[in-house]
């Protein structure tokens, strides 16, 4: 998978980059890919390409057609990297063309990168989790990627991409979901959403909507769909009725249409 993700990614930057950009890529490619392992003068390298990618290639959205879309499914099955930059691809095949002779080396180097990166390095970093080798050992790291506050690092972890749904425990999962609505950001790009709803993340979303309805806030319509099926098992029928008769029509749909379904 990995030498066919790189393929994928060298033929769709080659088609949008500046053809100096792209000697300079091929270049940085080919002395990555004879890095010696441990070699801290390498791993530099790689730090310093990293940060001159956007001066070299250029900044903008990765274009991508229908069928590009489908050759990456094909790959990596829920690999969605629609959403992607044109310098964000570019910094995920220099990662991946690094030799890692173990996960500890990948996490390692991973780790180095997270540290110093700027918000669009971030950004970069968690859009390739699907891709890279032995990804599970990254779980901590994507943790920490949780925490910030900056929507797009976040919903480059949580948005189109199979990682979540594949490694997280359900601990980190009902907090990825919780967190997408403190930071305003939206669910239905999570994968795996509705296989994954639980009772604690019910409870969870109950109590955030109690706390957003008594201070007079909005609640995101998309909520109900997680709380929805777990109403009664939680105690929060009454929370759902409400909901049914909100003067917003958008929340009041959402919410009748899983009392429709649950007969309450």
């Amino acid at each position: 998978m990995n030498d066919a993700a790189q393929e994928l990614l060298r033929d769709w930057i080659a088609r949008q980059a500046p053809a100096a950009g792209r000697e300079w890529l091929d270049a940085r490619l080919g002395q990555i890919g004879a890095m010696t392992l441990g070699d801290p003068a390498a791993e530099r390298a790689l730090a310093i390409a990293f940060g001159q990618v956007p001066r070299r290639l250029g900044r903008g959205p990765l274009a991508l057609a229908a069928d590009d879309i489908a050759a990456a499914e094909a790959v990596r099955p829920g690999w969605r990297p629609q959403s992607w930059s044109l310098e964000g691809a570019a910094r995920i095949l220099l990662l991946l063309r690094c030799p890692s002779a173990t996960p500890d080396t990948f996490h390692a180097r991973f780790q180095r990168l997270r540290r110093a990166a700027d918000p669009a390095e971030q950004v970069a970093l968690f859009q390739g989790l699907p891709l890279y080798p032995d990804a599970h050992a990254l779980v901590d790291e994507v943790g920490e990627g949780l925490r910030t506050n900056i929507r797009p690092v976040f919903e480059a972890i949580a948005h189109h991409s199979p990682y979540p749904r594949e490694h997280m425990d359900e601990h980190r999962w009902n907090h990825m979901v919780l967190k997408a609505l403190f930071v305003d950001s939206t669910l239905a790009p999570i994968q795996g959403l509705d296989a994954r709803v639980n009772p604690d993340l019910a409870r969870k979303l109950r109590d955030y909507a109690r706390e957003r309805r008594a201070a007079g806030r909005r609640i995101s319509v998309e909520l109900w769909r997680c709380l929805g099926p777990f109403a009664a098992e939680i105690g929060a029928v009454d929370d759902l009725a409400l909901a049914a008769r909100s003067n917003d029509p958008e929340e009041r749909a959402a919410a009748g249409a899983w009392m429709e379904r649950e007969h309450f």
